[in-house]
């Protein structure tokens, strides 16, 4: 059986900190992981961007409750999972991820956790591990599945390596410029496509 991963965020779902940055207006908080690659880098500096003005975790999940998964993204992971196992590998947080999985229809979600004080203030953020999406496909290989990934940040480019074969969607110019081993589209009907050349069955659209 083949497994497919699948990056969460500007794949199936909005960018959470965009969509925050642009509620808040704060514009530093619109850097992703397709900006800075260093993901400790980047956590740190939104981490200390929420203490200085003040925001709470509940803030946050105020403006996630609002966000619905990409258009097609739905029928997606529903046409994914009559073919494959699905496997979410995202460097989100499970105190975020609940109102969109569920819109999702709950596949597998591993990603981190967030540490939060007694008045609600985010004051830390818990990897899983390091490199974890890359760690995930080599663990899903050690018990003999083959893995086709997709994702469109710095951040999945372990995983695409890792995996049997690795797909960019939805990835910024500078991703793909500097990862040309990947193919890259832009649309779930051709994201399809991807996954099924990648498969070593006969499937069909």
């Amino acid at each position: 059986m083949e497994i497919a991963c699948l990056d969460l965020e500007g794949v199936l779902v909005p960018e959470i900190w965009i969509a925050f940055a642009e509620k808040t207006g704060i514009e530093e908080l619109k850097a992703t992981t397709r900006d800075i690659p260093d993901y400790d880098v980047l956590m740190k500096q939104r981490l200390s961007i929420l203490d200085k003005h003040g925001l709470k975790l509940s803030d946050i999940q105020e403006v996630i409750a609002t966000l619905k998964p990409l258009d097609g993204a739905v029928e997606f992971v529903n046409w994914l999972r009559e073919r494959f196992q699905v496997v979410i590998l995202s460097d989100t947080f499970y105190e975020f991820s609940q109102p969109l999985m569920r819109q999702l229809g709950f596949p597998t979600l591993l990603c981190h956790r967030l540490i939060t004080d007694e008045n609600d203030r985010v004051v830390d953020y818990q990897l899983r591990q390091k490199d974890p999406k890359r760690q995930s496909v080599i663990a899903l290989k050690s018990i003999y599945y083959r893995i086709i990934a997709a994702g469109d940040s710095y951040n999945d480019t372990t995983m695409l390596s890792e995996a049997h074969a690795g797909i960019l969607f939805h990835a910024p110019d500078n991703v793909i410029q500097e990862f040309p081993q990947f193919p890259a589209v832009h649309t779930f009907e051709d994201l399809k496509k991807e996954f099924i050349k990648a498969s070593n069955r006969e499937l069909a659209l």
